[in-house]
């Protein structure tokens, strides 16, 4: 994902290069770009898996990346100021691993949907930055218990940080690079509480694309 990231942006830049001055169009308030990106969720670390009473059982919890396509929408309210959302759903496979042992008990679909508040400080450059912050919420769905443990997961409400650019080419097109950091912890009960793991599943959410104003 860096390297499809790094290898985007650079043919951004190059594309901007060889246009004129005047091939772009600057952000203007009520203007909307739509993003279509594909998008890695990478969470953070391992977590602990305890008892029921609180004691070691030498297991991590182990949730795997995932990468899958997305939609984003922002939508402008002044011409540094807007307002961002996205869509997309990711799968990720949860594991226990420690000595000896590395199991899979249980998969699940993750619906993060994130809203976040961006400021543009360059609304009149071709390769315009842009940072953000803002909500998620965390929806585990079509969740599915494997090799014979059953796990429970708790959905929330997050938070997240932003940063990113947009490269404008010709014709109102873009792309678009863009870093989420999520900051989310979930419960999860594994065969009714008999084992338990506090999760800081703390996404990096990495998203490279092309996007189109309207």
């Amino acid at each position: 994902m860096k390297t499809s990231i790094i290898s985007l942006v650079a043919l951004g830049v190059f594309c901007a290069g060889a246009a004129n001055a005047q091939d772009f169009t600057t952000n203007a308030k009520g203007d909307l770009i739509v993003h279509v990106r594909a998008t890695q969720v990478a969470p953070d670390k391992d977590a602990a898996i305890l008892t029921a009473s609180g004691a070691a059982t030498g297991l991590k919890a182990h949730v795997g990346d995932d990468v899958k396509p997305t939609l984003g929408f922002t939508y402008f309210l002044t011409d540094k100021v807007a307002v961002e959302a996205i869509l997309g759903t990711t799968h990720h496979e949860i594991r226990a691993r420690g000595p000896g042992t590395d199991v899979v008990v249980h998969e699940a679909w993750v619906l993060p949907p994130v809203v976040t508040l961006q400021y543009h400080p360059l609304p009149a450059a071709r390769v315009s930055p842009y940072v953000g912050a803002g909500l998620n919420y965390m929806l585990f769905y079509r969740n599915s218990d494997k090799n014979g443990f059953k796990v429970g997961l708790d959905d929330g409400i997050g938070y997240a940080l932003q940063a990113g650019v947009n490269i404008k080419l010709r014709n109102q097109w873009l792309v678009n690079a863009d870093v989420k950091k999520v900051f989310f912890d979930t419960d999860a009960k594994i065969n009714d509480g008999a084992l338990k793991a506090k999760v800081d599943l703390d996404p990096l959410v990495t998203s490279v694309g092309l996007s189109h104003l309207f």
